[in-house]
């Protein structure tokens, strides 16, 4: 049975992608939460920040000095002890990682290090015991697997083993060479997503892409009315609007270069190419 948050629930602020102010932030809000929820909800709260701590455990073990994330759940000392000795306080699928890349021994052979932890987090996700946060990653790694697809298609870049997942849907969007993937049928979203991403402005197809996330959310939690489900998509659209608030145009015109260095990893653009 569900717990029911009457009282924070109705206190959260009406937030839209395009609001122009917050009254806290996702790490407030979380310092919030610690106190307000139960011990077992608020453990599904700590699932969201684990990206950042993917990010920060790749850092450390790569050692290329980038800033630490202060978003995860564990602090810089504590990912150091267990990269050098597992302490039992992480994740398994991190020390499953940290262990295979010490030994040099990928988990996913042809895939590069940020792809294999990745795809060891969604494995974790996707078997969570909960009716929310497996299909929110399930969503969200479906959408990222087809943007990288689409991508990497319109510049001819080889990008098997950039797919997340060896599920049917994962497998389609590798091996399809269908416009749709052959998907359209199980992906509702796909033909918005599709046309999303037709658009030249990356700016305006990276906001499109957050609104189907919304629309998501908004959709998966609509009978949700105070329960911890609503909490968690409150959670996920507030780091959302954080990240818009904090772009700028500089921002704008950054994005399209990072999302080229992402996708060409280690194969090289056609000479053909020019960036635009």
């Amino acid at each position: 049975m569900k717990r029911n948050y009457y009282y924070l629930v109705a206190g959260l602020q009406d937030i839209t992608l395009d609001i122009h102010k917050l009254s806290m932030g996702q790490v407030e809000f979380r310092q919030e939460l610690e106190t307000a929820l139960h011990p077992k909800d608020y453990k599904l709260t700590e699932i969201l920040f684990y990206p950042y701590d993917n990010s920060n455990l790749l850092n450390l073990l790569s050692k290329n000095e980038k800033e630490f994330d202060p978003r995860g759940n564990f602090d810089q000392a504590l990912l150091e002890e267990n990269i050098k000795e597992p302490t039992g306080d992480l994740p398994g699928y991190m020390e499953e990682f940290i262990l295979s890349y010490k030994n040099d021994e990928p988990v996913i052979p042809g895939m590069s290090p940020e792809n294999q932890l990745t795809a060891l987090f969604y494995r974790f996700a996707l078997n969570l015991k909960d009716d929310f946060l497996p299909e929110w990653f399930r969503f969200n790694r479906d959408l990222n697997n087809l943007l990288t697809a689409i991508a990497c298609r319109k510049y001819d870049i080889p990008y098997e083993n950039q797919i997340i997942g060896n599920d049917e849907t994962s497998e389609a969007i590798r091996k399809s060479h269908a416009r749709d993937f052959g998907l359209t049928a199980e992906i509702p979203w796909l033909d918005d997503l599709l046309n999303i991403t037709k658009s030249d402005d990356v700016q305006e197809k990276e906001k499109a892409v957050d609104q189907l996330r919304w629309e998501y959310l908004e959709e998966a939690t609509f009978f949700e009315y105070f329960t911890i489900n609503k909490i968690l998509a409150f959670m996920l659209k507030l780091g959302m609007v954080e990240r818009w608030l904090a772009i700028d145009e500089e921002h704008g015109r950054k994005m399209f270069k990072e999302l080229l260095k992402e996708l060409k990893s280690s194969y090289k653009l056609p000479e053909t190419f020019t960036e635009k």
